[in-house]
């Protein structure tokens, strides 16, 4: 498992979750200027999906017998219930999420029907980050992502900071984004409340 830990504290802890197919894009490196900018001292674990062992998700829900869990996605799930905010670093692939990152979330899917696990409880109240970079100027081609990440995290009653958004194609193109990398400088200062659904407002 590709992962690296800032030293332990008491305060927030921070999950990033890189699901770019391809190592340093203009997503991780938007998602590494943001991280800069949180408190010293602050954990933070980078786990990056594309270099993590992990088998595609098979639904077993409504099977007799249990699916067998592997060492990756024992750790992944650690991970993610020790974090108190967990950042889903996807490039906008198809105007949603990349497919490391969706196998990642319905890795979610299974984790709520473990016995005892709880999951879904201990999962209420942290928060869900975003980071993407997107060829096009036009953020609002982004919509697809962002709703997926918001409905997610309403569904499992977490806050969601909303996702800091960058433009992009070529490698480190993303430094260039001049709003992108101001942006990026207060991006886990901002308000995160709790997600809703939209029939919930």
């Amino acid at each position: 498992m590709t992962t690296d830990l800032a030293s332990d504290t008491d305060r927030r802890s921070f999950l990033f979750v890189l699901g770019s197919s391809r190592p340093d894009g203009n997503t991780e490196t938007l998602a590494r200027a943001a991280a800069e900018q949180l408190p010293a001292g602050t954990p933070q674990r980078w786990v990056d999906l594309a270099k993590l062992p992990l088998p595609d998700f098979q639904d077993g829900r409504h099977e007799s017998g249990s699916w067998p869990v592997g060492e990756a996605e024992e750790e992944l799930r650690r991970a993610t219930l020790e974090a108190t905010d967990i950042v889903i670093a996807s490039p906008l692939y198809w105007y949603s999420l990349s497919a490391h990152t969706k196998r990642y979330l319905d890795y979610w899917s299974g984790w709520l029907g473990v016995p005892g696990m709880d999951f879904k409880k201990r999962m209420a109240g942290r928060t869900l980050w975003g980071v993407t970079v997107l060829a096009h100027e036009e953020e609002e081609v982004a919509d697809g992502l962002v709703t997926s990440l918001n409905h997610s995290a309403a569904y499992m009653g977490m806050h969601f900071g909303g996702v800091l958004l960058g433009n992009g194609s070529r490698p480190g193109q993303v430094r260039n984004d001049e709003r992108a990398m101001v942006r990026a400088k207060t991006f886990f200062e901002r308000e995160t409340p709790l997600a809703r659904f939209p029939y919930e407002a």
